[in-house]
């Protein structure tokens, strides 16, 4: 807990911009929803056959997975507040629009029959009739609603629109639990807070408070607290000349944002953004800046520069996979095998096959086997007749992380192992971040998993900075350095490099970094500089 209470106290001001724009995304949601969602369910409370259709159609739109909705609102309204603000409406509007319906229905019609019969209109039945005694009803949803979406805002941050799902984002990329609890916590608290305030609320609309003058002021100031609200979380503040999108893992590890702040004094307010969709917001003019993968396709894809990193901020990135001793002691046919592929995959190479699953969309399974026939790698050698293994024996598991780059790996590992040895591999893939893959590799939930030099010395390792300024940021010395550290300390080998160095990096549109003579990171910090 210690740690959790210094990250709130080092984070604080990030805490509240987080929160004040989590407050305003669920409350101008619940505010269109409401204004829409209530005319909608008195409107077809006596049309049945309509009713059925709307609601409907109103459930279908609240089975959509969250994620989901938001991967087909993007193509359409891009990035940013625009996407959260509509699926969180959307996913507001039905329990608004159905318990309308349902306290409407609910009213006893002999209690209408009786307000028509002592003269009133149709308006006079629905305000002084109806609506009261729909209120409880109409209420439950409401507080329904305002409790989906504080959940459901937080995934916000997915698509740079801000909120606690910054901390909850970075903090599972990180393996960060007090960055984890700085987003989820406060965002309990709100889903508690919206719940109390409109039970206090309803309270109040059925008893005398909200009647006459006093009841109109009271409405205006309820009006005005979140309307304010969510004018203070949309309204931006200071803007960079270049607005660059980073993803929530990049911000926040030591190799990355932090990094760049701590050797160029690169000062940016990046709008943080999953990763899958950087490369699309600055191919459609959203972000000028983005942080990724040199070895990415998309950087060919999309036309992209790579600014250079002149001052060495990002440490060696060569991959190689990393296993566990205890699997090669027991399988020794297995550390051969996965040497073949040493040095074969250049920066060239591994982009190209990038290139073909992230914008061709090509399976990796095709691309994989494709790579390994060009290598003549896929030519079943003689060991592999004479070394199958005992039918007790169990796979050997593999595992990866969640981006294409890793699942070509994956593949690449899995018909090498097939086609060489008589081996077994179970795929584990898309197992999330760093720290999650390693985790299981230590455990012994995998075998082994494609990682990155510099990855394992500053994620896994984290040597103290005295250590790090001893260390050469050479290939070779980074290799032999996390190799040694890795066998010593968790019983963890890594084999021989593949050949590619994918490391961290800053990336603009080639037409504008060349309008603007950027090439390298200290160019872009000299042109952020006011």
């Amino acid at each position: 807990m210690t740690d959790f209470f210094t990250f709130l106290r080092d984070q604080y001001p990030k805490i509240l911009e987080q929160i004040t724009t989590h407050l305003g995304l669920t409350l101008a949601s619940l505010l269109v929803a409401l204004a829409i969602g209530v005319p909608v369910g008195i409107w077809i409370a006596n049309r049945p056959r309509l009713a059925s259709v709307v609601l409907g159609a109103a459930g279908v739109l609240q089975t959509v997975p969250s994620l989901a909705l938001l991967g087909f609102l993007i193509p359409t309204l891009g990035i940013g507040v625009g996407p959260a603000l509509v699926a969180l409406f959307l996913y507001a509007l039905l329990p608004i629009v159905r318990n309308t319906y349902v306290g409407i229905r609910g009213v006893n019609p002999a209690v209408v029959e009786a307000a028509r019969g002592v003269g009133f209109t149709d308006r006079q039945v629905l305000w002084r009739v109806e609506l009261p005694l729909a209120l409880p009803v109409l209420f439950a949803g409401v507080r329904t609603a305002a409790v989906i979406n504080v959940g459901v805002a937080t995934l916000a941050a997915y698509v740079a629109a801000g909120g606690l799902g910054e901390f909850i984002f970075g903090g599972i990329a990180l393996s960060n639990t007090p960055m984890m609890l700085a987003g989820a916590i406060p965002a309990a608290g709100l889903a508690v807070l919206f719940d109390w305030g409109l039970a206090w609320l309803q309270r109040r609309a059925e008893g005398p408070l909200l009647r006459g003058k006093q009841g109109r002021a009271v409405g205006i100031g309820l009006l005005a607290v979140p309307l304010l609200t969510v004018a203070v979380a949309l309204t931006p503040g200071q803007q960079d000349k270049l607005v660059a999108g980073f993803a929530h893992e990049f911000y926040g590890r030591a190799d990355g944002f932090p990094g760049l702040q701590k050797t160029y004094g690169l000062q940016l307010r990046p709008r943080l953004i999953d990763q899958n969709l950087m490369y699309e917001a600055i191919h459609r003019n959203q972000v000028d800046i983005i942080s990724g993968y040199s070895t990415d396709g998309r950087v060919r894809a999309f036309d992209l520069v790579v600014l250079e990193d002149d001052k060495q901020a990002f440490p060696p990135y060569y991959a190689a996979p990393v296993v566990r001793q205890a699997t090669l002691n027991r399988h020794p046919e297995l550390g051969p095998t996965l040497d073949l592929l040493a040095g074969r995959l250049t920066d060239s190479v591994m982009t190209a096959l990038n290139y073909r699953v992230d914008y061709l969309h090509e399976l990796p399974d095709a691309v994989a086997r494709d790579f390994l026939n060009q290598q003549g790698l896929l030519k079943q050698s003689k060991s592999a007749h004479s070394s199958s293994s005992a039918p007790h024996q169990s796979p050997i598991v593999m595992g990866s992380k969640v981006f294409s780059e890793q699942y070509i790996l994956a593949e690449i590992y899995r018909q090498l192992i097939k086609h060489h040895t008589g081996l077994t591999v179970t795929a584990r893939t898309g197992l999330g971040g760093t720290q999650i893959c390693f985790d299981a590799l230590r455990t012994g939930a995998i075998d082994f998993y494609p990682e990155y030099t510099g990855t394992g010395l500053l994620v896994v390792l984290q040597p103290t900075p005295t250590e790090l300024a001893r260390l050469p940021m050479h290939p070779d010395s980074v290799y032999a350095y996390v190799n040694s550290r890795f066998q010593k300390q968790y019983g963890l080998r890594w084999m021989a490099p593949l050949g590619f160095n994918n490391s961290y990096c800053l990336m603009m549109r080639r037409q504008q970094a060349e309008e603007l003579e950027i090439e390298t990171i200290s160019e872009l910090v000299r042109y952020l500089k006011p």
